[in-house]
């Protein structure tokens, strides 16, 4: 008896001790949000365009008004031009800041990297950014939490926001709330998201029009809406059938086609032919498939990818993007960019199945980094004693939820998907613009992919018609390649304004 009291009364305490630590936990005074104010400029066309620059964060509260996180941003606004569109734009991921988009392509500042080779170390080339939309639109770049400067405060916890609903709800909440602290409600609004950020558009663009937010027009910058067609599940063709076409392109870049045609995009086309006619045919035989019908296949598959004919039969016709990256260009003892497939490294290990790096991500990223931190304290003033997180993958527990409740009326889900999302949207909204930029030499988010979602999710023409497909040759982050930077600054302020008309 006396054993069991002295266990009560240490149950008891434990107890007392834990709620006693919570109540504190939840007594911690909220943070202050902390933002700093500068006067920038950008010149592009040859007019000079004074921006004031606002870079910190907000305090964001939730549904009940409750702060739930210090909210990362940069925006960049004209003075005196509150009804100027306004587009917010971020990264993927999942767990990716926005200093990618930031520094490549949308603010008054960017990065010049020599693609498609590898950079040198500092010091960086940090110059006016000709090719922004800041002369047509406000920009609001933001980070989610995890991210940046975005922490939780209050009661949250990271894992709040680290998941496909949870990223959707938090990324919205940042945006009504922004709108409406800043008078910017009866503005146009954009969204422009890059890889998993296109993801996030899908559902972002639904939620936001649930809320009474209409969008006038949403970028998607090499996108990604059903994850099934990156993930090769096992007795699925799918990602195999659509990654295709980019091995092809890519093999025609790194000259590993004989007879290789002039026009990469006439050779596309004669792929997107033989992929649908006989490829797919061919793999959804299965083990019915004869030898001789295999060995035919192989042989095509080899004279348009640059891989042996006896590797794809080894492979049994399915070739995984891993093994694709590493095996494209094994005798010249170099491996090809996940990212960007015109870029090649060393490969460190010439007997390994799959890919052990991405030489495009290890080209460039240090004079990402590191030219924007530069720009971040420097010129826009940040408090140097903030840590600007680059991704979330660096916080210890970051796992991402990839549930979604967007997909549950339609049942069990072989892979989650925000293009009904997107769908969905585009049928409660007949007026809303779709602008959406591949590279062909992404391997990452593959263009293919993106056209078979496009004619599955079931629209009627008239809405389908709002949807706009661009192509850039380039890989996952066009707008390092100079001329697809040029074309991306062209394509989407034609989008902008038309959306507008």
């Amino acid at each position: 008896m006396k054993k069991i009291l002295i266990v009560l009364i240490c149950l008891s305490h434990a107890t007392l001790t834990y709620a006693q630590e919570k109540s504190k936990e939840a007594d911690k005074p909220i943070p202050q949000a902390e933002v700093s104010t500068t006067q920038q400029s950008v010149k592009i066309n040859g007019v000079t365009i004074p921006l004031t620059a606002k870079a910190g964060t907000m305090l964001m509260r939730d549904e009940n008004n409750e702060p739930i996180a210090l909210f990362g941003f940069t925006s960049y606004t004209k003075d005196c031009a509150s009804n100027r569109p306004i587009i917010f734009s971020y990264n993927g991921g999942p767990g990716s800041s926005s200093f990618w988009l930031h520094m490549g392509v949308m603010g008054p500042k960017r990065i010049v990297v020599d693609d498609p080779k590898f950079m040198p170390a500092a010091p960086y080339k940090i110059v006016n950014n000709d090719y922004s939309l800041l002369d047509i639109a406000d920009i609001v770049m933001m980070d989610p939490v995890g991210t940046g400067l975005s922490v939780p405060v209050g009661k949250a916890k990271f894992e709040d926001f680290w998941g496909v609903d949870q990223d959707i709800r938090s990324m919205s909440l940042f945006i009504r709330q922004y709108l409406i602290e800043n008078g910017r409600m009866n503005s146009p609004k954009f969204l422009l998201g890059e890889s998993y950020g296109t993801f996030r558009n899908a559902g972002v663009m639904n939620k936001l029009l649930d809320q009474g937010i209409a969008l006038n027009g949403v970028v998607m910058v090499s996108s990604v809406f059903d994850l099934r067609t990156l993930i090769f599940p096992p007795g699925d063709d799918l990602s195999y059938i659509v990654h295709f076409p980019t091995y092809a392109a890519t093999a025609w870049y790194h000259n590993k086609i004989s007879n290789k045609p002039t026009s990469v995009d006439a050779f596309l086309n004669d792929i997107r032919t033989f992929t649908e006619k006989e490829y797919m045919p061919a793999l959804y035989k299965g083990d019915k498939l004869t030898a001789s019908e295999k060995s035919a296949i192989a042989g095509k598959l080899a004279s348009y990818t640059g891989l042996t004919k006896e590797y794809w039969i080894r492979a049994d016709l399915r070739v995984q993007a891993g093994e694709f990256f590493q095996e494209l260009l094994r005798d010249e003892g170099n491996t090809v960019g996940r990212l960007d497939s015109r870029y090649k490294g060393i490969n460190q290990d010439l007997l390994s199945q799959f890919a052990e790096y991405d030489p495009q991500s290890s080209a460039i990223s240090s004079a990402y980094t590191s030219g924007f931190l530069h720009y971040f304290h420097n010129d826009l003033k940040v408090n140097k004693n903030l840590t600007y997180a680059t991704s979330a993958g660096s916080r210890p527990g970051f796992k991402w939820d990839w549930s979604h409740t967007g997909n549950a009326r339609w049942g069990t889900q072989a892979s989650i998907t925000t293009a009904i999302d997107m769908a969905e949207a585009m049928s409660k909204d007949p007026h809303v613009k779709v602008l959406i930029l591949n590279g062909i030499y992404d391997i990452a988010t593959v263009f293919y992919g993106v056209e078979y979602t496009i004619d599955h999710m079931g629209l009627p023409k008239e809405i389908k018609d709002n949807i706009i497909m661009k192509y850039y040759e380039a890989g996952h982050m066009m707008y390092i390649h100079q001329p697809s930077l040029e074309k991306f600054r062209k394509d989407v302020s034609e989008f902008i304004q038309s959306s507008l008309k």
